[in-house]
């Protein structure tokens, strides 16, 4: 769906309306979602998908996912946990996942952002610099 100019500043205003220290309050956006349904600005369903988009966003941001090639003990579940709160902030959430084809170590992805710091990526680059 193309959104238009006028519905993502107003998507973005919304946004900005339900983080007051940075963090979406989520009843602050049920709030603000029965208000632009009660008044039925312009653009209203444009505005509600960006919206959406910014808020799915912000979630996937707080949110870690964790793949191990065996499954962690619940030691090594808290220390990941911790280091990821000393970094990230102390209310991101934490997903803990086994993937058998990383061989050994982890995968961490935060939103858009990915940490590899297993076997099978770095098996993968050095192959692509042996090639090369």
């Amino acid at each position: 769906m193309k959104v238009c100019k006028e519905a993502r500043k107003g998507a973005r205003i919304l946004f900005d309306a339900v983080r007051p220290q940075g963090r979406i309050d989520e009843s602050k956006v049920r709030l603000a979602l029965a208000a632009v349904v009660e008044r039925k600005p312009p653009f209203e369903g444009q505005i509600l998908h960006e919206f959406q988009r910014l808020v799915r966003l912000e979630i996937e941001k707080r949110t870690a996912r964790v793949e191990s090639a065996t499954a962690l003990d619940a030691a090594q579940k808290a220390n990941v946990e911790t280091s990821l709160r000393e970094r990230f902030g102390s209310d991101i959430r934490t997903g803990f996942f086994v993937n058998p084809s990383l061989i050994a170590g982890i995968r961490v992805q935060i939103g858009s952002d990915v940490y590899d710091a297993n076997v099978l990526e770095r098996l993968n680059r050095l192959r692509s610099e042996l090639n090369h």
